[in-house]
């Protein structure tokens, strides 16, 4: 997996990294939503067809990855809100 940089790294990049990363996070996000999405309706398809089993559980365990992703995304707003850079 990628490395996450917590508050305090985040904290010590210039404003220019910051606004980078910014522009980053919102490609990420829509695609990280289109994915989850996307392993929610094969984990519907799988329990309408009665398809219980190991494939089941990777795209629960992919969203579930995703969904823990999004805590990063929120302290980049934080440190971009508290530097009013956007």
């Amino acid at each position: 997996m990628f490395y996450k940089m917590t508050k305090k790294e985040l904290l010590k990049l210039t404003d220019e990294e910051l606004l980078k990363k910014a522009k980053k996070l919102k490609y990420t996000s829509v695609f990280n939503a289109f994915i989850i999405g996307f392993m929610i309706g094969v984990v519907i398809w799988s329990v309408i067809k009665n398809n219980f089993g190991f494939l089941m559980l990777i795209p629960l365990f992919i969203t579930y990855k995703l969904i823990n992703n999004s805590k990063y995304d929120k302290l980049l707003k934080e440190v971009l809100i508290e530097r009013n850079l956007k």
